[in-house]
């Protein structure tokens, strides 16, 4: 009746130990998982925390170089766009001379930040630009956004136009490579362009 007794209570000690054991093991297992989860969750916040600080860094100093090409009174900032892409500024549009855009570059390049700049810059001139050449170049660019308008391919809404003595300038976004050549041939199909820069950036 003893042994009977006591196996009944060493098999109670070794249930009770096992037990004690599998809620320390499950418990172990909940905080690993727990843990592993955090730290996911954590790396997933410092990824976007650092896309955001990125896009704030590129607006900042878009910011800071237009505040600089105003600034300067031997800049006509209003024809000129800024971009900034990872560091890089792009400067696009017009400007009356080489030397002014050569400036310009000069100048978005000392901006705190600045990794390096894309000169995207055309020339005009604007002196000897006559009211006739002025006429054709509106006609020009109402052509060209008709036809952007009606083409099945290009995104019209998303493509900027500016004709120049002739010369078209296409600028804006498009998804795909072959958007951008659609673009541009349309534009070298039209009577009177001369050329055509396409500054049009693919972001798919």
């Amino acid at each position: 009746m003893k042994k009977t007794k006591f196996a009944h209570s060493l098999m109670a000690v070794v249930l009770g130990s096992a037990l004690v054991s599998g809620t320390a093991l499950a418990e172990d297992s909940l905080l690993n998982k727990a843990s592993n989860a955090a730290d996911s969750a954590g790396a997933k916040i410092d990824s976007s925390m650092k896309k955001v600080d990125g896009y704030m860094d590129d607006s900042a100093i878009t910011a800071k170089v237009k505040s600089a090409l105003v600034d300067d009174k031997t800049i006509k900032s209003t024809d000129i766009s800024v971009k900034t892409e990872k560091g890089t500024v792009i400067l696009s549009g017009f400007v009356g001379s080489q030397a002014q855009a050569e400036h310009a570059v000069a100048v978005a390049g000392k901006v705190e930040g600045v990794k390096t700049v894309s000169d995207k810059l055309h020339v005009k001139d604007e002196a000897n630009q006559s009211i006739k050449s002025y006429a054709g170049d509106t006609a020009t660019t109402s052509e060209l956004k008709a036809k952007l308008l009606a083409d099945d391919i290009v995104p019209s809404r998303n493509v900027k136009v500016e004709t120049t003595d002739g010369v078209v300038q296409l600028s804006g976004e498009v998804k795909t490579q072959a958007q951008s050549e659609r673009a541009e041939s349309i534009a070298k199909a039209i009577d009177g362009v001369k050329s055509v820069k396409n500054d049009l950036v693919v972001k798919q």
